[in-house]
């Protein structure tokens, strides 16, 4: 999927806030790959990390935001541990997930499940969930 960039779409604040939320230098991933392979959640992934990574390098907030990569992410540290270049890719992931909510964007609005799902849901996965996917 060809993303058109020209100067209107790209977003250095966006660079920026990543950087300063996850405390992570984005523009040290030369692309190897290991991150997605890593992953045990790649195969869920709309794109795999390494993309996630270089549209963020690129500045391309809204093509990043279209995605449910950083969504999909469990926080697991596998493409951390693996990555050459020492880049903690979860903690990128949650500084693009906290962008995101920041704009006041719900990915799960806790108001409209269904109280049979609340009712049978254990309380740990609802606040992890409301944790992660809310604002």
């Amino acid at each position: 999927m060809p993303i058109a960039i020209s100067e209107k779409t790209i977003k250095r604040e966006f660079i920026e806030k990543i950087a300063s939320l996850s405390g992570q230098d984005i523009n040290r991933c030369f692309q190897c790959g290991t991150c997605g392979g890593a992953c045990p959640m790649s195969g869920e992934m709309d794109a795999m990390p390494r993309r996630i990574i270089r549209m963020a390098q690129l500045g391309l907030e809204e093509a990043v935001s279209e995605t449910r990569t950083c969504w999909i992410c469990a926080s697991c540290h596998s493409c951390t541990v693996n990555c050459p270049r020492g880049i903690d890719l979860a903690r990128v992931m949650e500084a693009i997930r906290l962008l995101t909510l920041r704009k006041n964007e719900n990915m799960v609005e806790p108001s409209k499940m269904p109280a049979e799902t609340v009712k049978e849901m254990p309380q740990i996965a609802m606040v992890s969930c409301f944790r992660k996917l809310t604002s």
